[in-house]
This record gives C-alpha cells, sequence and structure tokens, in this order.
C-alpha cells in the first residue's frame, strides 16, 4: 500500500479542535502552508498564481487514531439525529482525511522557508498537516448540485468591553464562528464554553438560539 507523506503544515488561529468551523468558507480565517523540506521547491508551485483558489487535503490530524463508526450525529442537526458517515463532513472517518477550498492570498518565494502560501477561509487545527494541493478549476462548479439546507446560526451577543479585547482584524471571524454554534453535538443550554482562538480563550453559554460571550481572556 501507499504510504502518504505530509507535503506540508499549516498554521492558523486555533490550537485545539473545539472552535474550528466546520466548513471552510469563512473569509477572515487566515492561514500559513509551510511546505516540509524535500518539498520546498518554487518549481511545484510554478502556475499556481494564475488561480485564485485551491484545494487542501489533510489529515484529521488529532483524530487518527479516534475510529469511527457507521452512523455519526451532525452538530449542524442538533446532534441527535444520525447520518452515514460517508453524507457528513464527520471527522471520525475510515481514512482520516479531510478537503477544504480556500482562497489564495499570497505566495511567498522570497524567505527562509519560502516557498510559502498564505490563504483565507481556513477550517483547520494549526499545525494540520497538507497532503496534497490541487487547484480549484471551473469544472469543479456544479450548479446542479443538490444538497440539504441545515445552516442554522446563533444570535451572537458580546458587550463592548469584551469584543474591544480582540484584534480587530480577528473581531469579524469571531463573530462568524460563534454564530455557527462551536459546541459539541452533545450540548446543553446553560452551560459555561470556552475554546482558544488566536491567543484568546473565549468564554460564552448559550440560551436556546442566543449565544452570549462572557469573557474574553488573553493567553
Amino acid at each position: 500500500m501507499h504510504k502518504i507523506t505530509p507535503i506540508a503544515h499549516i498554521y492558523t488561529d486555533f490550537h485545539s479542535k473545539f472552535g474550528v468551523p466546520r466548513q471552510h468558507g469563512i473569509g477572515e480565517l487566515m492561514g500559513k502552508i509551510v511546505f516540509e523540506k524535500p518539498f520546498r521547491d518554487i518549481n511545484m508551485l510554478r502556475g499556481l498564481e494564475k488561480f485564485s483558489h485551491i484545494w487542501l487535503l489533510w489529515i484529521f490530524s488529532e483524530n487518527i487514531n479516534a475510529g469511527y463508526s457507521a452512523t455519526v450525529r451532525p452538530p449542524r442537526l442538533g446532534g441527535n439525529k444520525r447520518r452515514g458517515v460517508f453524507a457528513t463532513r464527520a471527522p471520525f472517518r475510515p481514512n482520516s482525511i479531510g478537503m477544504s477550498a480556500v482562497k489564495i492570498e499570497e505566495i511567498i518565494f522570497e524567505c527562509e522557508e519560502s516557498p510559502i502560501i498564505i490563504v483565507s477561509g481556513v477550517d483547520m487545527v494549526n499545525k494540520t498537516p497538507i497532503i496534497d494541493i490541487k487547484p480549484y478549476i471551473k469544472t469543479d462548479i456544479i450548479n446542479s448540485a443538490t444538497f440539504p439546507n441545515i445552516i442554522h446560526k446563533l444570535n451572537v451577543e458580546i458587550e463592548e468591553s469584551l469584543l474591544c479585547k480582540v484584534p480587530a482584524d480577528k473581531q469579524s471571524a469571531l463573530i462568524k464562528i460563534l454564530e455557527e454554534d462551536p459546541r459539541p453535538s452533545y450540548h446543553k443550554d446553560g452551560r459555561q464554553y470556552g475554546f482558544y482562538f488566536a491567543g484568546m480563550e473565549i468564554i460564552f453559554t448559550v440560551d436556546c438560539d442566543t449565544l452570549r460571550v462572557i469573557d474574553v481572556i488573553n493567553i
């Protein structure tokens, strides 16, 4: 069997899986792709500057030994409805491989670790192993595709004094993360939760459809 070797790692603002968006696409969330030494060859990126987006194939490195189940409880369905693992984006899979479409913001060729790719719209934990990069092309868009509408957003309440603790360039992304309800599948209203984001711990509670941030702690 062919052995898969990480070609790079991506550096993000998420130091644990709690709080990571369940889907890619929040544009303000940035990532830096740093290649492993055998793949630090600018020729491998020749022509990539002509594309706006790329597909990243990556490893759910925090779940790699966690096993899998034939069915899972997607958080976006409230955590109480089961779906087949292949009908979801759940991280607990027979092969722990994730896939994300991200936007290329910059390709850096002149630095110690070059080439480096700066991307936006990430949904990965810090230092996630990348196993392949492919350009996003026109035929990847399927206009006739169908899918269930399961998006449910929370109302986010955060006092100005707490929001001011968050760097200005991180505030919009944080609000969007909270709107998507970062709690695990099994959750109860009224419980206090916390997750790490961009060097801060975000503490919050949820009551029905309202999420209230109760503290922002710099760490």
